[in-house]
C-alpha cells in the first residue's frame, strides 16, 4: 500500500510543483563498490566542512537511477539556510548545453545547417572584419575573413568572437567598451557585436566567447519565440524541469542559493549581493549564462541526453542529433593544448562538440571516464558530465566563483566516481 502511495505522489510531482526525481538504487546493483564510493562523499564533505565551499549538492546516476547523492552545507551562510535538492542555483555557463539543445531542435526542423554562414540569418554580420594588428598610429588593421563564420563554428567557439574579459588585447578592450551582454535585448546585443571585429580568422583558433548568446538570438529569430518561451515549451515543460528558467518567481526566492567568492584566499568566503531583479524576466535572456536550475532538474536534462534525446517517454531530440551534438568537431590542430578555459583544455583525446566538451579518447587525455563522455561547467562552480559508454550521469551544484583557490571538486569527483565503478 505504501509503495503504491509513493508511486502516485512521484507521478504527480510535476503537477504539484516539485522537481521530478529519478528513482534511487543501491550502488552495488548498478556496478559500484559501496565502500569505494564513500570516497566521493569524503571529497565533498571535506571541502564543505573546511569552509572552502558554502555547500554542495551532488547526484550520481547510472542506468537511469540515482546511486549516490550528497546534500551538504548551506545555501546561505548568514542565515544558516541548509542546502537541499530543491535549492535553486545559478548555472552560468552550464546554460550553454541547454541552448545547444534548443539549436539542435531547430536543426531537426531544417532551420539551419552547420556550414551556413551566420550572415544568412543575421544580416548585421554581413560585413564582419578580422583584427590583424595595429598600424604605426596604433589604429586597428581590419581585414576581410578568409571565409564567413558559420553556425558550426559558432557552436564550437571557433567563429572568431570573444567575451572580452579573458584577455587584454585591443579587441578585448573594444568588447569591454561596447559591453554586448549589457544590452537591453538580444537584438541590441547583436547590433553591438556587429560593430566589433573578429579576434581571429574563423576556424583557426578556439576561444571561449559569447557565441552561445548569439545562438540564443538565432533561436529567437528562427523559432519566432522569445528564448525563454521556446525553452519552456520545447525543453523544460516536456522534461518536467519545473525550477529552471531565466528568473526565479518570487515565491521560489527563498530557495535561491547565495553566490560566494574568495578572491583574497582559499578561506573567508564573501557573499555577493543578490540580484534585485532575480525574480523578473530579463531584457536579455543569456543563452550562454543566464539560466537557473536545481540539481534534479539538470539531472533530468542530462539523462535525456544520455538516453539519446528521450526521457520518460518524451522525446526532445533524435539519437543521431544528440550524436552530432556530442561529437568532436575540432581539427587536430586545435587540440594541441594551446586552447581552452579552466579545466577544459583542448588536447589530444579531448575536443569540443556543439556547446559541450567531448572526451574522444579519455585515456589519451588523462582521464578514466568512458569514451564519448561530454560535459561542461559554470562560473560559480557547477559541473556535470554524461558518459554514454558507462551509462553514467553526474551533476554537481555549488555556488562559489571560479578562481585560483577553488577546490578542484570537479576533477576529484570524476576520479572518485570511476575508481568506485567495478562493473564498467
Amino acid at each position: 500500500m505504501l509503495r503504491a502511495i509513493l508511486a502516485t505522489l512521484l507521478a504527480a510531482a510535476p503537477a504539484l510543483g516539485f522537481a521530478a526525481e529519478l528513482g534511487p538504487a543501491a550502488p552495488q546493483s548498478e556496478g559500484f563498490a559501496p565502500e569505494r564510493l564513500l570516497q566521493l562523499h569524503k571529497i565533498v564533505q571535506e571541502v564543505v566542512q573546511s569552509g572552502q565551499l558554502p555547500g554542495a549538492v551532488t547526484l550520481l546516476a547510472r542506468h537511469g537511477k540515482v546511486v549516490a547523492t550528497d546534500t551538504l552545507g548551506y545555501q546561505d551562510l548568514a542565515t544558516h539556510t541548509p542546502l537541499s535538492r530543491s535549492t535553486i542555483f545559478y548555472l552560468f555557463s552550464m546554460s550553454k548545453p541547454i541552448t545547444g539543445v534548443a539549436m539542435m531542435i531547430l536543426y531537426e526542423e531544417g532551420k539551419w545547417r552547420p556550414n551556413d554562414p551566420l550572415s544568412q540569418y543575421i544580416p548585421e554580420f554581413a560585413d564582419l572584419k578580422v583584427f590583424a594588428g595595429l598600424d604605426a598610429a596604433g589604429k586597428p588593421i581590419l581585414v576581410a575573413p578568409v571565409h564567413a563564420p558559420t553556425i558550426g563554428e559558432l557552436m564550437t567557439h571557433t567563429a572568431g568572437f570573444s567575451y572580452g574579459f579573458f584577455g587584454d588585447g585591443p579587441v578585448e578592450a573594444m568588447y569591454l567598451k561596447e559591453q554586448p551582454l549589457a544590452a537591453g535585448s538580444l537584438h541590441e546585443m547583436i547590433q553591438r557585436i556587429a560593430r566589433l571585429p573578429l579576434v581571429y580568422q574563423p576556424g583557426t583558433k578556439w576561444l571561449y566567447s559569447l557565441s552561445v548568446d548569439i545562438q540564443g538570438y538565432l533561436v529567437e529569430k528562427l523559432s519566432g519565440q522569445p528564448l525563454g518561451d521556446f525553452m519552456q515549451q520545447r525543453i523544460f515543460g516536456p522534461l518536467h524541469m519545473v525550477d529552471t528558467g531565466f528568473y526565479v518567481p518570487a515565491a521560489k526566492l527563498p530557495r535561491l542559493a547565495t553566490i560566494y567568492s574568495a578572491e583574497s584566499g582559499p578561506q573567508g568566503l564573501v557573499a555577493e549581493p543578490r540580484d534585485p531583479h532575480a525574480d523578473r524576466p530579463p531584457g536579455l535572456s543569456s543563452g550562454g549564462g543566464g539560466l537557473l536550475s536545481t540539481a534534479d532538474d539538470y539531472l533530468r536534462f542530462a539523462q535525456m541526453l544520455l538516453n539519446g534525446g528521450e526521457l520518460d517517454g518524451t522525446r526532445i531530440l533524435a539519437p543521431r542529433t544528440v550524436a552530432l551534438m556530442r561529437t568532436n568537431h575540432l581539427s587536430p590542430a586545435l587540440q594541441s593544448g594551446e586552447f581552452g578555459i579552466g579545466y577544459q583544455r583542448m588536447r589530444p583525446g579531448f575536443g569540443y562538440g556543439y556547446d559541450v566538451a567531448v572526451y574522444e579518447d579519455p585515456l589519451k587525455a588523462g582521464s578514466t571516464m568512458g569514451a564519448g563522455t561530454f560535459l561542461w561547467d559554470g562560473a560559480a562552480g557547477t559541473w556535470f558530465w554524461v558518459d554514454p559508454t558507462s551509462d553514467i550521469v553526474f551533476v554537481g551544484m555549488i555556488q562559489r566563483r571560479v578562481g585560483p583557490h577553488l577546490p578542484p571538486v570537479q576533477l576529484t569527483s570524476q576520479a572518485a566516481v570511476y575508481q568506485a565503478l567495478i562493473e564498467p
